[in-house]
């Protein structure tokens, strides 16, 4: 549009010149005639299209000069690009020479390089591309845009271009229109480079779908980029599109969102010199670039202040933390979160994580009060036997935090010199914080599933207990259920806690 607006103001400059020339030559071959030919710009025009023209011609060669050097800055990429192969390549050949006939003719060897040979064009490159569209804030303002993250690697995953573009006309966009742009650029990128061997990578389905022509696209936008898509195929020899999962396009995915960034973003004059400003989608407060948290795999950006919230309410409700934006579910990672949370936060979603990663029947805390880690049967067990043979055999183990030795039989510290039968006979009282415990646990009623030994409290309900890691027993008794039925004569209910529970959902 730009273009359009641009040649229609030149045209115009064009005819004016053209108009002033014949008038000045009636003047001159006419000076007294009575015919007066003057030029009045229209009305509505009230600016001076003599330096428009100048501006606009200044530019031009600027552009001029501008494309000049990207031609020959391209030009020396590919040759680089081209001496880098031609150097692989050689290297490979040398390892594989005979030892024997290296030490008679290694000296020899030589192969220079010759500008002239295009090696990029007979090697494989792969080309990921995405392309993202996203409502984003600026200042009091909703705005969608887009951009385009591609990643140029070669055979061997070395990356060797890397590029990050505004999507124009993103507002007007779906995913799959910014997915198939991204294509284009990559495509583009890749042609540009005298490659003509690509694999692409994408992680849109959809997009798969429409480049390799297993479905067509409904909208003629889409379809108008779709063909194009196929005409700069036809100009490689070798074009495979490929499926890829998403955290295997993570690098490229981020230089999408760096590219919507850059247009989200406004410089300021802070104490420091230049900085640069975001809008929070949370607060929808002005904040520092430098203080905007981004959550790894969606790349959606928040400030600090709004994530330490989001984060510790997670928390408190005993709950994973996820990206606030709606309909997005990435995990916030927990080494991330170190940038804007207290250590001991920190460690708290480090700790929840592991529990939920931790089967209820395999989980297992330090017997050492002071130490209480949490690990799993398993972990802890191979972390022992690194230091002890028959560790499965006597019980002992070792904290995979404290390093200290423990009976996973006793919960106790190790007792090295006698049995678990040994020390419990010569050790009948619980420690004071085991005691305390159970006369808790017999004041409130609690019960101990006999399975992982975790402590329940019926608040309503049957007694029919079900525990967190499956298994089922009475409350009154403790003996276990099978087939969903009791093995006990015990009443199955009280009617008290059935009306107190019912009463309590209405």
């Amino acid at each position: 549009m730009e273009a359009k607006t641009l040649d229609s103001d030149l045209d115009f400059a064009f005819q004016l010149q053209m108009q002033e020339a014949f008038s000045a030559s009636l003047s001159v071959h006419h000076p007294s005639s009575s015919l007066d030919v003057t030029l009045s710009p229209p009305s509505d025009m009230g600016f001076d299209y003599v330096t428009l023209m100048l501006q606009d011609i200044e530019r031009f060669e600027m552009e001029r000069k501008d494309r000049e050097e990207s031609e020959e800055e391209m030009r020396r990429f590919r040759n680089d690009l081209n001496r880098s192969i031609y150097d692989q390549n050689f290297a490979r050949y040398i390892m594989n020479v005979p030892e024997q006939e290296w030490n008679n003719y290694g000296d020899n060897y030589e192969r220079p390089y010759d500008g002239n040979v295009v090696e990029a064009q007979n090697e494989g490159f792969r080309v990921y591309v995405k392309g993202l569209v996203s409502e984003e804030r600026i200042r009091e303002m909703k705005v969608t845009v887009g951009g385009v993250g591609v990643a140029i690697c070669d055979f061997w995953n070395n990356l060797v271009l890397e590029l990050r573009k505004k999507l124009d006309g993103a507002e007007f966009m779906t995913g799959e229109m910014a997915g198939v742009e991204a294509v284009i650029h990559g495509l583009n990128a890749a042609l540009s480079l005298d490659l003509k061997r690509v694999t692409l990578f994408v992680d849109d389905f959809l997009v798969y779908q429409f480049i390799t022509g297993r479905q067509q696209p409904g909208q003629s936008k889409l379809g108008t980029k779709v063909n194009e898509v196929s005409l700069l195929q036809k100009r490689l020899t070798y074009f495979q599109p490929s499926f890829a999962a998403r955290n295997d396009m993570s690098f490229v995915f981020k230089l999408a969102r760096d590219a919507i960034v850059s247009q989200i973003t406004w410089p300021v004059e802070t104490s420091n010199g230049k900085g640069l400003k975001e809008t929070c989608m949370i607060c929808f407060e002005d904040t520092d670039a430098t203080q905007m948290f981004t959550v790894d795999g969606c790349f959606h950006r928040y400030c600090f202040s709004c994530m330490k919230q989001h984060v510790e309410v997670k928390l408190l409700n005993a709950m994973v933390a996820s990206c606030p934006r709606e309909g997005c579910n990435t995990e916030v990672t927990i080494d991330s979160c170190g940038k804007f949370l207290d250590p001991k936060l920190v460690e708290i979603m480090s700790n929840r994580k592991k529990e939920a990663s931790i089967a209820v029947s395999e989980k297992v805390y330090c017997a050492f009060p002071r130490c209480s880690a949490l690990m799993s049967k398993s972990e802890v067990l191979q972390y022992t036997r690194t230091v002890m043979l028959v560790a499965e055999q006597s019980g002992a183990r070792k904290c995979v935090k404290c390093h200290r030795f423990f009976c996973i039989y006793c919960k106790v510290p190790w007792h090295f010199d006698m049995t678990c039968i040994d020390y419990k006979r010569l050790n009948p009282h619980p420690a004071s914080e085991e005691a305390m415990l159970n006369t808790l646990a017999t004041k409130k009623r609690w019960r101990e599933c006999i399975k992982c030994k975790h402590v329940i409290e019926l608040a309503g309900g049957c007694y029919h207990i079900t525990c967190r890691c499956g298994f089922e027993f009475c409350y009154t008794c403790g003996a276990e259920w099978r087939n969903k039925k009791p093995t006990c004569s015990c009443p199955i209910w009280d009617e008290p806690n059935i009306i107190h529970n019912r009463q309590r959902r209405q």
